[in-house]
């Protein structure tokens, strides 16, 4: 397999962040849609734009000549491991708020692998990834947004002294 800069590593992890992104939204909306139809409407606009995400990110990596199976294999185990932290934290008693919260932390992750990426290509220059980060960024952050709206939604409708 041929080694991966820096910028290629965070490309890739860019990337398989996005592919996990589109399954949590899916599983997500599934824990969501019996109480809050807007909400489900979010995530699925989420998973389309984490599908898109995903598409443009391995658009990028076929620039990277001799790069672009390593990248995408790196991209598939950040996927994997993204997975493997929703099926940990939102287990068979989730409901929609937890399905929130974990989206409100991956968003935020999203959005920093996004601006490192960014300043890693403040040094690299690569045209392409430029475009993709001035796409993207905006994007992972009003994700990010929209998920901790939503997390502080849900739990407005939560009793707060009530047994959890």
């Amino acid at each position: 397999m041929a080694e991966l800069t820096h910028l290629e590593e965070k490309l890739a992890e860019v990337t398989g962040l996005a592919m996990a992104a589109e399954a949590a939204g899916e599983k997500i909306s599934k824990l969501t849609e019996k109480q809050d139809e807007s909400l489900v409407a979010t995530l699925q606009k989420m998973a389309e734009e984490a599908a898109e995400t995903a598409k443009r990110c391995e658009d990028v990596a076929r620039n990277f000549e001799g790069k672009k199976t390593a990248i995408l294999d790196e991209a598939r185990e950040v996927k994997k491991k993204a997975a493997e932290m929703m099926s940990t934290y939102l287990d068979t008693d989730a409901d929609a708020l937890d399905g929130f919260e974990f989206l409100t932390m991956a968003e935020a992750a999203e959005v920093g692998h996004w601006s490192v990426l960014q300043t890693m290509n403040d040094s690299a220059r690569n045209e392409d990834v430029h475009q993709l980060v001035a796409w993207a960024l905006p994007i992972q952050e009003r994700h990010f947004k929209d998920v901790l709206e939503g997390s502080r939604k849900l739990a407005s409708e939560q009793n707060p002294n009530e047994p959890a």
